[in-house]
């Protein structure tokens, strides 16, 4: 049965001012009021604090109930629950099913100061069982934390920090109004306690750890309670380069700490250059510095430069921290974050230093992609386009049929596109995680992607550039071997050059691409994998290719106007 919102429900943490702005809600709605503790001490005959100290936690969790199931018979009706009401399944389906459900939230420090200092929002101090401690502060950090995954499980959140009563009031009557209009968010997901989020567009399964892809628009604002729903706790690093951070970083600091966590950050230049073992140094002489333990987050804010880089530190800092990716650009997006590849390049090669070591999972932002420069956005469509070609031939003609679409960032679209390629690359990685087998098939265009990458020093190409330029040469191979028509080579062209996508260069010394070629990672038994393709959406893995017919494709590659 769906919902229906017949009433809003206020729940939060002690000290968000959940009963007062309830009440003044109510009046302004001309609607009933009900405080769910008032109920309990009228019921039970005593103060909340007697029930705790006589009866118990689990009586006073009874009594809630029974107050709880007798409010949610009301209708029209504001309701302000306890702040641990929620946390008890039942109680949750009692409220969600029947009411629109808002968050009062506040940071730990305001929290702290109104519930044991001056006690704005006109309310007299109380005791409140669960928070005596001689630290009552570090109870709060740990309380709340504990609650947060459930607080983050609702249709709206009101930041009380800086509003007075009358102005979060008015913001719950504002949440009211637009979710009427456009439709609650739990409307088209099961609650927290069922395991089911709407934001998930697939996860990644694999023998080491489960965890879930989330793609949607906006999302970066919900980067905390993601965190917070994953059971991750303690300190976070935020690792990100300068262009990325100079954007998104403080807002995700914020973000962060308005949840509880403690915050530093760390950034690096942008560019692939930066990918190396000195810079992972320098990360490692910061974690060092800022006494980082091994519970600590890493976050992983930025292109796939920063991902690698920042998951290598955390795969090796204390033998293993937690870590999430947040990325920022395309290529990370739909690839790069995706699969748990983490490491540095070498002079010699790129990501010859590294490991496979999960995240806890990856949030990716579709509106992120607008403050991209047009170059490195068209550079993420190539590892897109890759996925049509090598598995989903329906994923192809869509992306044919889109392109305006896609290249003009329609919001709708690009979800879609994003999210389809999360999923190819998750059911891949999940089949094969360390590359033994199937995942292979991923590298279709990167052979010689890495080789010119390498060639130039990771200065003249961006990796979606180099990518294009290898699948051409990969299709190209392919159709020199005999295994692929000159019509799908002429249709893959197409569909690059539509993304603006480069399919040649110049101006490199071919045998120092080819030396690299011959270094690269995916080589086996001193031979080069070669994934070549027979036809869209079918791919083989070849180690046999004559060295004659790579320096063929290369200089043909090389050649203008292919």
């Amino acid at each position: 049965m769906g919902r229906h919102a017949n009433n809003i429900v206020l729940t939060g943490f002690s000290g968000t001012g959940k009963s007062l702005v309830a009440e003044e809600v109510a009046h302004g709605l001309n609607w009933s009021f009900i405080d769910t503790d008032r109920e309990i001490v009228r019921l039970a005959g005593k103060p909340i604090a007697d029930i705790f100290q006589q009866d118990g936690e689990s009586r006073f969790r009874e009594l809630e109930r029974e107050v709880i199931e007798g409010a949610c018979r009301q209708k029209q009706a504001v309701i302000s629950v306890g702040g641990g009401a929620i946390v008890d399944p039942g109680n949750y389906e009692l409220l969600a099913q029947g009411g629109l459900i808002i968050c009062l939230e506040a940071k730990l420090e305001t929290i702290y100061q109104r519930l044991f200092q001056d006690a704005p929002y006109g309310s007299e101090p109380e005791v409140r069982p669960l928070l005596s401690d001689n630290n009552p502060l570090e109870r709060i950090r740990q309380l709340k934390a504990s609650r947060q995954p459930y607080y983050a499980n609702v249709d709206w959140t009101v930041h009380t920090d800086r509003l007075s009563i009358s102005q979060v009031a008015e913001e719950v009557i504002r949440a009211w109004g637009l979710l009427r209009r456009y439709g609650r968010r739990n409307d088209t997901k099961k609650s927290a306690h069922n395991n089911v989020d709407e934001d998930i567009a697939c996860r990644v399964e694999t023998a080491t750890q489960s965890y879930p892809i989330f793609v949607g628009y906006g999302l970066l604002d919900r980067i905390g309670e993601k965190m917070r729903g994953a059971g991750l706790s303690g300190k976070t690093i935020v690792i990100s380069d300068e262009s990325v951070f100079s954007i998104y970083g403080k807002k995700v600091e914020r973000i962060l700490r308005d949840v509880g966590f403690t915050v530093d950050s760390f950034v690096v230049p942008p560019g692939e250059a930066t990918k190396n073992v000195h810079s992972a140094a320098r990360i490692y002489d910061f974690l060092v510095a800022h006494r980082a333990e091994r519970d600590d987050v890493i976050v992983a804010l930025g292109g796939g430069m920063v991902g690698d880089l920042a998951g290598f530190v955390a795969a090796t800092f204390l033998r293993g921290m937690p870590w999430v990716q947040v990325p920022t650009s395309l290529v990370a997006m739909v690839d790069a974050s995706i699969g748990g590849k983490v490491g540095v390049n070498h002079p010699q090669g790129k990501n010859l230093v590294g490991s496979f070591y999960q995240p806890g999972f990856v949030l990716a932002d579709v509106q992120a992609l607008t403050s991209l420069p047009r170059r490195e956005l068209a550079s993420g469509w190539a590892e897109v386009i890759k996925y049509g070609f090598i598995v989903d031939k329906d994923f192809f003609k869509f992306l044919e049929a889109d392109a305006d679409k896609l290249t003009g960032l329609e919001p709708n679209a690009v979800t879609q596109a994003i999210a389809r390629s999360a999923a190819i690359k998750a059911e891949i990685v999940s089949e094969d995680e360390r590359e033994k087998g199937k995942r292979t098939i991923l590298n279709y265009g990167h052979t010689i992607a890495h080789g010119l990458e390498t060639a130039t020093q990771y200065g003249r190409f961006l990796h979606g550039e180099a990518v294009a330029i290898g699948m051409m040469g990969a299709a190209k191979l392919s159709q020199r071997l005999g295994l692929l028509s000159s019509d799908v080579v002429k249709q893959q062209q197409s569909l690059l050059e539509r993304f603006d996508l480069p399919i040649s260069f110049s101006g490199v010394d071919l045998a120092e691409v080819l030396r690299a070629i011959e270094l690269d990672k995916k080589t086996r038994g001193k031979k080069i994998r070669w994934v070549l393709l027979e036809d869209i959406g079918r791919v083989l893995i070849r180690s046999d290719v004559p060295e004659e017919d790579v320096m063929g494709v290369l200089q043909e590659l090389s050649e203008p106007g292919i």
